[in-house]
């Protein structure tokens, strides 16, 4: 039990950071002792430090521009400095390798831990709880499920639940194949549109991860972020979704223009059963 099957890996997408990878960092801290792999393009020029630093057999290269003819940017930028691609081609380097099931996780996890009502704690057998996760994944109609993240508990904790959202972290299958759109926002603009067409996507509470501020790290996407702005980043996903998104603020301590979601019209609203009406009502003469 909680053992988890050869045909499931974590992959680590990244670029430009190779002594820097903190989710590596974090995952040993956390008790992972399964398949992993660092997930790097082709016009990386950090490539074989990568492979000095991890091992030649765990890093896994993919050709960036022929996975980006294949995307939906949502721009004419001409930049390529996202993580859109690493997470489209995930699903081919998946099956290629023989993986199943896999996690996408970002570069840069500082912790992996467990939420509750009386606080938190960091998570010590973090193999155990991808086996949990994974089973509860393949049991369900989902496309995808993520960890909470610490946005997720603003106001106070409210208790464990699922949120019809996914970001950040991603539990995927080679057989529930999707693919991210919009070169910023990736996440967000993903799980709005395919949500409005009838995917699930999900974020368990219960289970935090905290990464570094936006624009903090040199390397990965920052770099665009810092050409472009969030104002672009937080549009793209307006552009996919006009109808149920609109650009916003952010008030945090690092305050900045921000995404806003109209969930009633994002994704379509569920009725519990117990409020079915069991006998049609009965017209009354006047």
């Amino acid at each position: 039990m909680n053992q988890l099957p050869d045909t499931f890996a974590v992959f680590i997408l990244t670029h430009g950071r190779p002594d820097n990878v903190i989710t590596y960092k974090t995952l040993q801290k956390c008790g992972y002792t399964g398949k992993l792999f660092f997930i790097v393009d082709d016009e990386d020029k950090t490539v074989e430090q990568y492979r000095a630093n991890y091992g030649r057999e765990r890093v896994l290269v993919f050709n960036k521009k022929a996975v980006a003819d294949a995307c939906d940017e949502g721009n004419n930028f001409d930049e390529w400095r996202t993580i859109l691609m690493a997470r489209n081609a995930c699903f081919d380097i998946a099956k290629a390798i023989g993986i199943t099931h896999f996690l996408q996780l970002d570069d840069d996890y500082y912790y992996l831990g467990f939420r509750f009502e009386t606080g938190a704690r960091k998570i010590t057998n973090f193999s155990a709880v991808c086996a949990i996760v994974l089973s509860y994944y393949k049991s369900a109609n989902i496309t995808s499920i993520a960890f909470g993240q610490g946005g997720d508990h603003i106001g106070g904790f409210s208790g464990i639940k699922l949120k019809r959202k996914c970001m950040n972290s991603f539990f995927c299958s080679t057989e529930r194949r999707f693919q991210f759109v919009g070169a910023m926002n990736e996440d967000v603009n993903t799980f709005t549109s395919l949500g409005g067409r009838g995917h699930l996507f999900l974020t368990f509470t219960g289970l935090q991860l905290d990464q570094k501020d936006t624009q903090s790290q040199g390397g990965g996407i920052t770099g665009m972020y810092l050409r472009f702005g969030t104002f672009c980043k937080a549009f793209t996903t307006v552009m996919m979704m006009p109808g149920s998104t609109k650009v916003s603020m952010m008030q945090s301590n690092n305050p900045r223009i921000h995404h806003s979601i109209d969930w009633r019209a994002t994704v379509p609203c569920i009725i519990q059963s117990k409020f079915q009406k069991l006998q049609p009502l009965q017209q009354t003469k006047a």
